[in-house]
């Protein structure tokens, strides 16, 4: 029909396909209050030059993460990433390479990612990894939904599963979309005044599909009483345990204490917290879940020869594209992330990644105790062991006191006030190795004097 039109210009060829004389007749719908009828406030074309001089000036704005004592983290975390990491990352083999569903010209990548589940598979304690998933968050709902399609059956609870009330809204968020819609009932399971899960409570949890905790929890305690947990569920409960990996260089992989499926936020290894992605997922499991595993999956074989051969395995990209039937809503991952981290992994090793550890424990100890030893100031879980993270009560609000430390060039932590007003005056303050006592210092003098401007009647308090 558009060929037979006469020689219009694209616009009124496009509207009278349509039937329509005018493009306001095409935005009728849309109130006339709202329409820009004017041009955009743009400037005019420039060069190269004057464009990359503007993106600089622009990115000038930003304030790099380690251009400042910074003690942010709540999922996300600032390591040391070696740089040979980026240096083999940025190879051209890994860079360019596909899926690679062609194993007799993959071996290099297959066998690379085949080290990776490997890796995760003897952090975590559990026979099978996968190569990784989007994040943490999309890792734990895909555990639940894969507990359900195997316990489904034979739960007396069926449908049901229980998560921990201290998981962060970001993930119970991912985690609600997932199972809307899907016949799947989320309880949540409380935590007792030292942050540590109230095991009495939790029996109500056996016989469900599933019971998912945090290991450590949001608030950075590292619960010791989980490992009783599983005893309480029984087998036809799959227990799923969410963790930050680089504590398991200190900590007992949750496999050895009963959890069926370990996920968690990779980022720590391999990648800096990079404004929130890409990052990348960890999945781990028993050999009973193996089937309903989601994402993908790398075996290893040997060939007719006995020389080895890996190649993808258990599943195909189909079987989790078949709408409603699928196994899984994720046919991806995050390969090149997650390598970055296996290089990570293999470049610390099993010495290297305790030593990591302990400096992000010792790091977060000497903040802690200057924090916690100012005046006002209370720990939130006194008597409780932390890792990465721990949290402190402020005689105002946390985002008062943030706004004052920025303006002083510390980034002080996360407002919990922002998650959930009741915790408005708590402060979740993270460490890791990239804090030196230097900066702990400057933390708790920022604070101190904060807290001191409390009583002044002046205009500066919580600007």
């Amino acid at each position: 029909m558009v060929d037979q039109l006469p020689n219009l210009g694209r616009e009124s060829e496009m509207l009278a396909v349509m039937g329509l004389d005018t493009i306001d007749q095409l935005f009728a719908d849309i109130p006339e209050a709202i329409r820009r009828n004017e041009p955009l406030d743009l400037r005019p074309p420039q060069s190269e030059e004057e464009i990359w001089a503007d993106a600089q000036h622009l990115l000038g704005a930003n304030v790099p993460l380690n251009s400042r004592p910074s003690f942010l983290g709540a999922g996300l975390y600032s390591n040391y990433v070696p740089t040979m990491v980026p240096m083999l990352a940025t190879r051209g083999e890994f860079l360019t390479a596909y899926t690679p569903y062609q194993p007799e010209v993959s071996q290099g990548m297959l066998q690379a990612m085949w080290e990776f589940q490997t890796m995760i598979s003897e952090l975590t304690g559990l026979p099978v990894a996968n190569v990784s998933m989007y994040d943490a968050s999309t890792a734990a709902a895909e555990a639940l939904t894969c507990a359900v399609r195997v316990n489904g059956r034979k739960a007396s609870q069926k449908g049901v599963i229980y998560v921990s009330d201290q998981v962060p809204e970001q993930r119970m968020s991912v985690i609600r979309n997932y199972t809307m819609g899907g016949g799947i009932e989320i309880m949540t399971l409380p935590h007792n005044s030292d942050g540590m899960l109230d095991l009495e409570a939790a029996e109500v949890a056996k016989g469900s599909c599933a019971v998912y905790v945090e290991q450590p929890t949001f608030f950075g305690v590292i619960d010791e009483g989980l490992g009783g947990l599983k005893q309480i569920l029984g087998e036809n409960t799959a227990l799923i345990v969410g963790v930050q990996p680089v504590s398991l260089g200190l900590l007992e992989g949750p496999g050895h204490w009963g959890a069926d499926i370990v996920v968690g936020e990779g980022q720590p290894f391999g990648i800096g917290p990079t404004a929130g992605g890409p990052i990348y997922g960890l999945f781990a499991c028993r050999e009973s879940y193996l089937r309903q595993m989601p994402g993908r999956i790398v075996g290893l074989s040997r060939d007719e020869s006995e020389r080895r051969a890996f190649t993808l395995t258990l599943s195909t990209r189909e079987q989790h594209i078949r709408r409603h039937r699928a196994t899984s809503n994720i046919c991806s991952n995050e390969t090149l992330i997650a390598l970055m981290g296996a290089m990570h992994m293999a470049l610390l090793g099993p010495e290297g990644l305790e030593r990591l550890a302990m400096r992000n424990v010792a790091a977060m100890l000497t903040t802690k105790r200057l924090v916690t030893a100012i005046e006002g100031v209370q720990s939130m879980h006194p008597n409780s062991a932390h890792f990465n993270e721990f949290t402190i009560v402020l005689p105002g609000p946390a985002a008062a006191a943030l706004h004052y430390l920025d303006r002083r060039g510390i980034t002080a932590g996360l407002d919990l006030g922002s998650i959930d007003i009741k915790l408005s005056n708590n402060l979740l303050i993270t460490a890791t190795d990239q804090n030196s006592v230097a900066d702990a210092e400057a933390l708790a003098a920022g604070l101190e004097t904060w807290i001191a401007s409390l009583s002044k009647p002046s205009q500066e308090v919580g600007r």
